[in-house]
This record gives C-alpha cells, structure tokens and sequence, in this order.
C-alpha cells in the first residue's frame, strides 16, 4: 500500500510551481518601481482609484476563491452530490444588492477604509470596534489559509512543508509590502487563469481517463450524486435550496458589500460605474468556478466511487483526497501536477495578500492616521508598507499557531465565518435604519458576536463530543471568505430530529450569517430607541441609503420626502469635490460656486433631511 500512497514531484512540478513564484515576485517589483512607485498611500493602499472593470473583477473573485475552497468543493460534491450547485442562486442578489446599495454609498463618500463610514454614520468608537473585529478575523484567518493547504501537500507528495509555507508567505509578503494594491490586484488577475487552467486540467485530463463526460455523468447518477432541488424548508437541515440559496445571499453580502478585502477593491476603480460593473463581471465568472468545483467532484467519483481514498486510509482527511486524486490521475503526466499545485497556492495567495493590504490599509486609516493628523504623505506611506511587512510576518506565526491547533483548526475557520455575520449586521443598521444610534450600534455588535460565537462553539463542542444527532467533525473543513465553515463529513445515519439547546447548535450553517446580522439589527434598534434616536438633522448626507423610495417608488413625491425616502441628489450626475474627506467636513456637500450655479435646485435639496440625501454618482474619474 505504500507505493500507492507515496507520490512524488517531479523535475517539471517544481519547476512550474517556481514560476508562479517568481512571476507573483515579479508583478510586485514591476509595480515598486513603475508608474508613481507606490510613493503616495493613494497608490499604495488604493491603486490610485485608477483601475478598470476586469482586473478588479478578476481580483474580487481570486479573493473569494481561497486554495481551501478549491480544496474543498469537490470533496463537497464527491461526498453528498451536487445539491452545493444551488449555492449559485445566491450570487445573483449577493452581487446585485452590493452593486446598486453598498458601492454607491462607499464610494460617493470617497473614503478608503470601509469602517471609515461608521465614524461618518454613527461616530469613532463604533469605527474602532468594527475595525478591531476585522482584524481579529482576518488574523486568525490568515495563518490558517497559509498552513492548511501546505499540509495536505505535505501529506499527499512529501513536499516540504515549512518549505511551502515560507515561500509562499515570503513571497506575498515581499510583492504585497513593495507594490501596494496594484500589484495585489494584477496578481490576482494572473493567478486566477492559473486556477482556472489548473481546474480545467484536471477535469480534461479525469474525464478522459473514466470514459469521457457522458460516461462520468452516468456514473455520477447511478451512484446518487446529481441532486435534485431540495425545497425542505427546516433550517436545521445542512443544504437544501433555502439555505443554500437564500442563507448564501447573507454569505455573499458579508463578503462582497461589506469585507474590507472587497470593499477596497471597488473604491481603487476608477469610476462608480467601473466598480459596479465589476460586480457584473463576477457574477458568470463565479458560476463558471462553482461548475468546476462540482464538475471536479463528479470526476471524482466516477474514478473512485464509493471507495474513496479516504476509507482505504490512503489520506487523512477530504481535503487531502483532492490532492491525492490529482496526483494519481496525473502520475504519468510531468507537469500537469505541479500545475494544480500551483493553481492550489495561487488561491492561497491571492487570498492572502488580498487580507495583508486590507489590514495594513484599515490599520493606517481607522487607528493611526487619526492619532497622527499631521503626518507626512512619505512617512504615511513608509509606515503603510511596514504594516504589510509585519502583518506578513504574523501570517507566517500564525500558520505556525495553526500547526500546533490540530482539531482546534476547525474552530478557526468557525471564528471567521462568525465575525462576518455581525459586522454584516452593523453596517445594514447604519445603512438602512436612520433612528439607529451609536449605543445601538455598539450593543447591536456585541450582541451579534455573543449569539455568534454561541452557536458556532456550542455546535463545535456538541460534534466533537458526539452528543448531538449531527455527524462528527473528524475532517478538515472547506471555508472561503464568506462562509462560515462548509464541513466535509462521512456519510451517516439518519438521526432524531434535535431539540432544545441541541437543535440550536443545529442550525445550518449557511443560516449563521443571517441569523447574526439579523441579531445585530433587532438589538441595535431596540437599544436606539430606548436611549433616544437619532433624529434626522444629526445624520451626515450620504450615510443612510433610501432604500424606502426603491420600494415605495409608486407614492407621489410629498408623501415619500415624510418618510424621508427621495434621492434628489441621485438623478443627475454632477462633479463634485475630490478632496480627501477630512474629519469635520460634510461629506457630499458642494462647493459654494456650485451651489450658486444651482442655487434653485439647491435650495429645494436643502428642505430635505441630510440622511435621504445620497451623493451622486461619481462617473467621472477621480483626482485623488
């Protein structure tokens, strides 16, 4: 049995996964010394707000698909079939309702840190204590995405492992730190055809050797694994078309309208109309990935069947039997596996260097820029790409933590999925809710990662104990930036429905997301209310996104301004001020020639509340 397990590299392998090293190396030296030479924060943190549709598109998607996603997925579909299909209902309102809600309002706002509205909406505190959460989830995360998938390469072929992982951080760390955003972004771009090449590759190259696709899908529906669309409406069940389909709309917000990671890549376009666009562009893109994720898992099984690695004892864990899979379908092919191995880490990377420029950004712009007002653009941007260095170097000690964690990995990838629900919540209270307060704000998140953290431990504790009726979590997990975690699990008996505290810990973790922002929400305006809402005067134009007027669009006008549901600044695109939003300022507002160039339209916006007003669209470029 040990010649089957044991799989090796060869001269090729190596020498391909070099090359998307040193080609990841050279896109950051390219960007450190071309162009301004990332010697200004805008060009560090934010590309200059100069770039265009598909390479931020390509980049928000290299971001969302991290190596243990691609790890991951097939053994998904391998496992219980192609019912995580119905996961791409979801991306349609998740891509749409961040396209024409989140990015308007971020970007009219000109600001570069998304926790930057919650000081503009509410005030500092709230800002500091969604920018201190965000980094406690991106940190955590990190080290795990570095090390996870370095391991089940170790396992499989013998690659070295702290070989793996400190190439792979050093070079991250050193095109990050050097060529700022650009070079994040135009990375990402690279390693996205890398991931899909090496995807198609082993889909080719699989398929062929079980016959060709017809037979595969043959295959795959005598063994049970094409799924039909499940409309069980109980929560507690782990995939059916509802968790899947409208559970991951919460997903997909947590991830594309409100993560930093996400977020920083539309404000770098360098047009509103760009950044939406790029959300477009996503939306078939990610469809194309999910279908080679199942496609994967299919082929899987059409050359494995019910005798699975993972059974024979050949790897450890799911995730390892993706590897396991590709080196044996591509042993008698040099090359090819180095070139899965590569498309495996490029998901590492971008995924990682997308969390390295995201921290040092909100690093610089929520908690030392307002300390330091006074501070030279040389030394703001020296000391931004020292936070990409040091927040390069706690990846790699993370990684290390990660190693020493053994099963507590899962709870890890738990942690991260758990903070995005509640910081989901706190931006759609200040986005939708104009009576929403700071203590509502403040309370509402606490209360949201209380109930988070609950459940995600609670149903932790309960599987690994094997108390409940849910399977046991005795395998690595596949999680991507916007879930929470996506176990990989044997098949099991049928068990009693929970109930109680154990049908709590039960939920779907595809409802996680939803339930916490949804906590968020209710305790926020409870808290508001009773301690004195906000009132309309108070509200800083451009923060409170009329969602109303969308919804009541058939109300005449008079009755719209009382529930204060008009955007009479969104009609007309209009230039506005570019200058940088300084602490003090009323964002949105025009400069005095322009009001006296429309003093009578003016003079009608003015009898409005600030919070119905939202800025207008911002198709021009910017001059930052």
């Amino acid at each position: 049995m040990a010649d089957v397990i044991q799989m090796h590299f060869t001269t090729a392998d190596y020498v391909i996964f070099a090359l998307l090293l040193v080609a990841s190396a050279g896109i950051g030296l390219f960007y450190a010394f071309s162009g301004g030479r990332q010697r200004t924060t805008q060009e560090f943190l934010m590309a200059d707000r100069s770039m265009s549709c598909l390479p931020v598109s390509l980049s928000l998607l290299a971001t969302f698909q991290s190596a243990v996603a691609i790890l991951g997925a097939p053994s998904e579909v391998y496992t219980y079939g192609t019912q995580y299909w119905f996961l791409g209902c979801s991306y349609f309102l998740g891509l749409l309702i961040p396209a024409h809600v989140f990015i308007p309002v971020f970007y009219r706002l000109r600001l570069s840190s998304a926790y930057e509205y919650l000081e503009l909406r509410f005030n500092k505190t709230v800002r500091i204590c969604g920018t201190v959460t965000f980094i406690f989830q991106m940190v955590i995360y990190m080290g795990v995405v570095l090390y996870a998938p370095a391991l089940a390469l170790n396992a499989v072929t013998g690659f070295d492992l702290w070989g793996a992982v400190l190439a792979m951080g050093s070079v991250c760390t050193l095109y990050t730190a050097l060529g700022g955003l650009k070079a994040v972004i135009w990375t990402d771009v690279f390693q996205t055809v890398v991931m899909f090449a090496g995807q198609l590759a082993v889909i080719v190259v699989g398929a062929s050797q079980a016959g060709g696709m017809a037979e595969v899908w043959r295959i795959a529906v005598n063994g049970s694994r094409i799924s039909a669309l499940d409309l069980n409406p109980d929560p507690l069940e782990r995939h059916t078309f509802w968790t899947l389909g409208v559970g991951g709309v919460f997903l997909m917000l947590a991830l594309y309208g409100v993560n930093q990671a996400q977020v920083q890549r539309y404000l770098s376009s360098r047009t509103e109309k760009q950044a939406i666009m790029s959300c477009y562009v996503v939306f078939p893109c990610q469809q194309i990935v999910l279908c080679l994720g199942c496609l994967m898992g299919l082929v899987m099984y059409a050359r494995y069947g019910e005798d699975s690695p993972l059974t024979k004892g050949y790897v450890q864990s799911n995730d390892q039997m993706v590897l396991y899979f590709v080196m044996d379908v591509f042993r008698d092919l040099p090359g090819l596996p180095g070139l899965f191995v590569a498309c495996l880490f490029s998901g590492a990377l971008s995924t990682i260097s997308s969390a390295f420029n995201s921290l040092a950004t909100v690093t610089m712009e929520d908690l030392i820029k307002p300390h330091f007002p006074n501070m030279t653009e040389s030394k703001a941007t020296f000391l931004s790409k020292g936070l990409a260095l040091v927040y390069g170097l706690v990846c790699l000690a993370m990684a290390y933590v990660a190693s020493r964690m053994g099963s507590v990995l899962q709870a890890a990838f738990s942690i991260f999925g758990m903070i995005g629900g509640p910081l989901l919540g706190l931006f759609c209270l200040g986005m939708f809710f104009p009576c929403a307060n700071s203590t509502g704000a403040v309370v509402g998140l606490v209360a949201g990662l209380v109930m988070a953290f609950w459940i995600g431990i609670g149903s932790f504790v309960m599987r690994v104990s094997g108390q409940s009726g849910l399977p046991p979590l005795n395998n690595t997990a596949f999680v991507n930036m916007s879930s929470s975690i996506i176990p990989v699990l044997e098949n099991s008996t049928a068990a009693p429905r929970p109930v109680g505290l154990e049908a709590f810990y039960s939920l779907s973790y595809m409802w996680y997301s939803a339930h916490n922002s949804t906590t968020v929400v209710l305790v926020g305006l409870v808290v508001s209310l009773l301690t004195g809402p906000m009132k309309e005067k108070d509200l800083r134009p451009g923060t409170v996104f009329p969602v109303l007027g969308t919804l009541l669009f058939f109300l005449p006008q008079r009755y719209k301004e009382k529930l204060c549901c008009v955007t009479p600044l969104a009609s007309e695109p209009r230039a506005m001020d570019t200058k940088p939003y300084q602490t003090g300022q009323r964002v949105g507002v025009f400069s005095s020639e322009e009001e006296e160039e429309s003093d009578g339209q003016e003079k009608e916006t003015k009898t409005l509340p600030p919070s119905c007003q939202i800025l207008p669209p911002c198709d021009q470029e910017t001059s930052l």
